[in-house]
């Protein structure tokens, strides 16, 4: 399996004639957005502007004014701190292809919210990559996603590099070390449970090797690639 194999098979989702939707799910610090930028950068280059269309899960968060409300904002992310029946109901109204643009929302991870209307989706785009968590949990509300993807690609990638990722990335948006840790090893490591058990239900699943490698920068002449 190579990512030029993967843009080929994103690519071939679709003739043109029909809008394709294509999922990408992971643990938490799996990559997979990461996954998904590159996938629509690489197939951007090769197809009439907006013929591609990035629109992640994340942007359907609940706010937290919501969670608080709720009483489960200590549990931010897990399967029923999002709107998934909205979700659902976006990737419908994309699937049936028949506005002239779509609005999706976007999640700002400095602010840790979800803006309303930040993904502008064009007529243009024949294809739509999706990635998150949860697009393959058979519950009442979260089973609504999976008929709406043509293909769901599972984002694999060891526990110990997936920490260091998440880590890094707690402390980058102004968590502690200590709080990063803990939020990484306790919330989401219990989603990524969850998650797991839906791997076996995905069409792909792209491989730890590969997923270290997207988005990876090519090594300096004379140095090796550190993944």
């Amino acid at each position: 399996m190579t990512f030029e194999g993967l843009v080929r098979r994103a690519r071939a989702l679709t003739d043109g004639s029909r809008r394709a939707v294509l999922g990408i799910v992971g643990e938490p610090g799996a990559g997979k957005t990461t996954l998904a930028e590159e996938l629509c950068a690489a197939i951007a280059a090769q197809s009439p502007p907006g013929w591609v269309a990035h629109v992640p899960m994340d942007g359907f968060h609940l706010a937290d004014v919501e969670l608080d409300r709720l009483g489960n904002r200590d549990r931010k992310g897990a399967p029923d701190t999002f709107d998934a029946l909205g979700y659902a109901a976006l990737l419908r109204r994309l699937r049936e292809d028949t506005d002239e643009i779509v609005y999706a929302p976007g999640f700002e991870r400095v602010i840790e919210q979800p803006i309303a209307g930040a993904i502008p989706v064009h007529r243009t785009a024949r294809l739509i990559v999706s990635e998150g968590n949860y697009l393959l949990l058979e519950d009442e509300r979260w089973s609504r996603v999976r008929p709406l993807c043509d293909e769901i690609w599972y984002a694999d990638l060891d526990r110990p590099t997936r920490l260091d990722r998440l880590i890094a990335r707690h402390i980058r948006f102004g968590k502690d070390a200590s709080a990063a840790t803990a939020w990484a090893t306790g919330t989401d490591e219990r989603n990524a449970e969850i998650i797991a058990a839906t791997r076996h239900r995905a069409d792909l699943v792209v491989p730890a090797s590969l997923v270290r490698a997207v988005g990876t920068p090519p090594p300096e002449p004379g140095r090796v690639a550190d993944f």
